[in-house]
C-alpha cells in the first residue's frame, strides 16, 4: 500500500473562518476562534491521520497590511505558508472578491503547487448568490478547485477532506501517528487564556495583550499552571483586572474550564498582569513570544 503525507496550509483575509475549518478537519480544538480580526497570531500545525496518509494542515493568520512589527511578523508565517505547501488552501467568505494584498493574491493565481478554493459560510447566503460568487470565483482563479462549505456546520469539508488526500504527494509519514500538532503544551494554554480576552475586552485591549505559561507542572490528577498577561500600558493592566479583581476572575475561570477539557485533568491555574512595555514592537520580545522566529 503506498503512503501519502503533506503540507497543507490555510490562507485567507481575516475571519473568513479558517480556524474553524483546520479544527473541524483535524477534529480538536486547537485554532481559536472568535469575531475578531487578527485572533491567530501564530501558524498552528494540525495533523491528521489515516492508515495510508498523514496531512499537516496549518492555520496562518488573516491576511493583513502591517500597522506594526507584530503584524509584520504574523505576514511572514503567511509568507512561509506558500514557501513549503503541497496543497494551497485558499479561503474566501460568500460576500468578498479579493485578498487585501495583491502580492498574495498574485502567488495565489500562479502557484506551482494544487489549489482549493473554499467558499466558505454559505449558509448565510440564498441558491442565486452562491452560484453567483462560484462563477466568479471560477473565473478569477481558473487554476483553483473551488468547493462550497460551511466550515461552522461541516458542510462540504468532508468532500475537501477527500480532494486532499487524493491529490496528496506520496511520501512517508513526517511526524508520528498519534501526534495531534507540533506547539508545546503551554502554547496552548497561551492561546486559551488569550481567546477568553478576545471574547471579553473590547477596543484596543485584546491586541496589546500576549500571554506567557511560566510554570507548568502536571502531576497524575492535577497540572498547576502560573500564566502571565502582558500588557503595553497601566490603564490597560486596570482593565484587564477589573474592580475588585472580577474580571481577570472570569477570565480565569472560563480558561480553567477550557482547559480541563482539553487536558483532561482537574487544572489549578494563576493568573497575573504585568506591564511590557511596547512588546509589539520590540524584536527582542517578539522573538521570546514566539515570533520572527
Amino acid at each position: 500500500m503506498t503512503h501519502k503525507a503533506g503540507f497543507v496550509n490555510i490562507i485567507g483575509n481575516p475571519n473568513v473562518g479558517k480556524s474553524t475549518l483546520m479544527n473541524a478537519l483535524v477534529g480538536e480544538r486547537l485554532s481559536i476562534i472568535t469575531s475578531k480580526a487578527q485572533t491567530t497570531r501564530h501558524r498552528i500545525l494540525g495533523i491528521v491521520n489515516g492508515e495510508d496518509f498523514q496531512i499537516m494542515f496549518s492555520d496562518t493568520p488573516g491576511i493583513i497590511k502591517p500597522a506594526y512589527d507584530l503584524q509584520a511578523s504574523m505576514m511572514n508565517f503567511v509568507k512561509s505558508a506558500f514557501e513549503d505547501a503541497d496543497v494551497l488552501v485558499y479561503m474566501v467568505e460568500i460576500g468578498e472578491k479579493e485578498l487585501k494584498d495583491e502580492k498574495f493574491f498574485e502567488k495565489i493565481k500562479n502557484s506551482k503547487v494544487p489549489v482549493l478554493l473554499l467558499i466558505n459560510k454559505i449558509d448565510k447566503s440564498n441558491q442565486e448568490e452562491v452560484e453567483e460568487k462560484l462563477a466568479y470565483w471560477q473565473e478569477k482563479v481558473p487554476n483553483a478547485n473551488v468547493y462550497l462549505i460551511s466550515a461552522l456546520e461541516n458542510f462540504g469539508v468532508p468532500e475537501v477532506l477527500n480532494k486532499i488526500v487524493e491529490i496528496l504527494p506520496e511520501s512517508p509519514a513526517f511526524y508520528p501517528k498519534d501526534q495531534l500538532t507540533d506547539k508545546p503544551e503551554r502554547f496552548f494554554v497561551n492561546e486559551c487564556i488569550r481567546e477568553k480576552i478576545l471574547m471579553h475586552y473590547k477596543k484596543e485591549i485584546p491586541y496589546a495583550v500576549e500571554i506567557e505559561t511560566e510554570e507548568f507542572f502536571e502531576e497524575e490528577k492535577i497540572i498547576k499552571i502560573r500564566a502571565i498577561i502582558m500588557v503595553e500600558r497601566e490603564t490597560q493592566k486596570g482593565i484587564i483586572i477589573g474592580h475588585k479583581g472580577a474580571a481577570l476572575k472570569r477570565v480565569g475561570m472560563e480558561s480553567r474550564k477550557d482547559l480541563e477539557k482539553f487536558f483532561g485533568k482537574k487544572i489549578f491555574l494563576d493568573l497575573y498582569v504585568k506591564v511590557n512595555k511596547n512588546w509589539r514592537n520590540d524584536a527582542k520580545q517578539l522573538r521570546r513570544f514566539g515570533y520572527n522566529e
